[in-house]
């Protein structure tokens, strides 16, 4: 099915200089930032079946962020801005679709302020690790940390009692783990960045 696509998309009439930052995997990349405009319907406070479509999307979307890495990898196309694209497009859609929720009352904004305040402290790391050359190595609590926020997020979407579970509490259960691997990977590297610079000194 991937290779289907990938010949489809080779023969879009692309010239080679733009194929060059568009290619497939930055293109699913872009689709993936199409589905946002969805999100904002959260705001109507929908019913179930509305819950359920917005979920449906905002599930495609967090699928699609394994099917981009994967096509590049395999593919051999990783791009500087595949690389900036796919971070960003993550945090955006995880982000916005928690942001959304807050006025609805389906989750408490105090969460939603500790994990993207975070995000940002983590990303400033990061950025001024690489600007003086330190190697600080992402931990494994990171991943399952998004992990955790995307069925965190979809089960609070979902909000209503789905397939006989309530799943407004199953999300805020999942939402309190995501929220203490939050803390706890980013004491992680903010440890790692001070040895790292202990280290270069």
């Amino acid at each position: 099915m991937i290779d289907l696509l990938k010949r489809s998309f080779d023969r879009l009439p692309i010239s080679m200089e733009k194929r060059e930052t568009f290619n497939f995997p930055n293109a699913v990349t872009i689709l993936r930032l199409a589905i946002l405009p969805a999100l904002f319907l959260l705001l109507l406070s929908p019913g179930p079946t509305g819950s359920l479509v917005i979920t449906f999307f905002f599930i495609i979307a967090a699928l699609t962020d394994i099917l981009d890495g994967y096509i590049a990898r395999k593919y051999q196309v990783e791009t500087v801005m595949g690389k900036f694209l796919d971070p960003i497009a993550d945090k955006l859609i995880l982000n916005t679709a928690m942001i959304l929720m807050i006025p609805i009352g389906r989750i408490p904004a105090w969460i939603v302020a500790v994990i993207i305040m975070r995000d940002f402290i983590v990303d400033g790391i990061r950025s001024i690790s690489s600007s003086e050359g330190l190697i600080v190595q992402a931990s494994s609590l990171a991943k399952q940390k998004t992990l955790c926020q995307n069925f965190a997020v979809s089960a609070l979407m979902i909000h209503y009692p789905f397939l006989g579970a309530d799943a407004y509490v199953v999300g805020m259960v999942i939402l309190y783990v995501a929220l203490a691997l939050s803390l706890v990977s980013g004491a992680d590297y903010l440890i790692k960045f001070y040895s790292a610079v202990v280290t270069k000194k």
